[in-house]
């Protein structure tokens, strides 16, 4: 029974399947029978959970268990406390409200690669770096959260799912480690 930490570089697609000539998950890994228990979207990076073992990929990835997944955030502007607040009472979305969650203003952090492409640049448009910790995981969630309090996304990162986070497990993009899974067993 695997528990795997990989690092998802930006563009590749979180499926094994080759898709219209775009990198997946297959280019990084050669590992038979293992799944991704939960998404990444494609512009976004980070730290994925994978597994041979349908029970733990339920436990760490179904709705029910509410698993905190960390995600630091370059966004466009400077956050203020409104915006803050905001993320972290829940945000109107439109279709749902998001649960409150964890949101702050933080450094960047030194141990961070650069994205190959970079970011887009502007002269007279700061960038800053946000902290936000859910416990969902709809579809682009955390960029429509940023955009509806006025603050939009530039690169995504997801750093930690539950105990395993790039920083007490430093991985570079494309990189993969082997993982003891008790902290999930536990708590199926």
């Amino acid at each position: 029974m695997a528990l795997i930490l990989f690092n998802k570089p930006y563009l590749v697609l979180c499926q094994f399947s080759p898709q219209d000539g775009r990198e997946s998950l297959a280019d990084y890994l050669d590992m038979p029978g293992i799944y991704p228990a939960g998404r990444l979207d494609a512009d976004s990076e980070g730290l994925m959970l994978l597994t041979d073992d349908g029970k733990l990929q339920h436990a760490i990835s179904h709705p029910d268990r509410k698993q905190a997944k960390t995600y630091l955030a370059q966004v466009e502007g400077i956050p203020d406390s409104a915006a803050l607040n905001r993320l972290r009472a829940g945000v109107d979305l439109g279709d749902f409200i998001t649960q409150p969650c964890r949101a702050s203003e933080v450094a960047a952090p030194q141990w961070l690669w650069p994205r190959d492409p970079p970011i887009r640049e502007r002269a007279a448009t700061p960038t800053r770096w946000l902290a936000l910790t859910i416990t969902e995981g709809k579809n682009r969630q955390v960029r429509r959260m940023t955009a509806a309090v006025g603050l939009p996304t530039l690169r995504l990162i997801r750093v930690a799912i539950g105990p395993f986070s790039l920083e007490s497990h430093p991985l570079l993009p494309g990189e993969a480690r082997p993982v003891e899974a008790t902290a999930f067993r536990e708590n199926r």
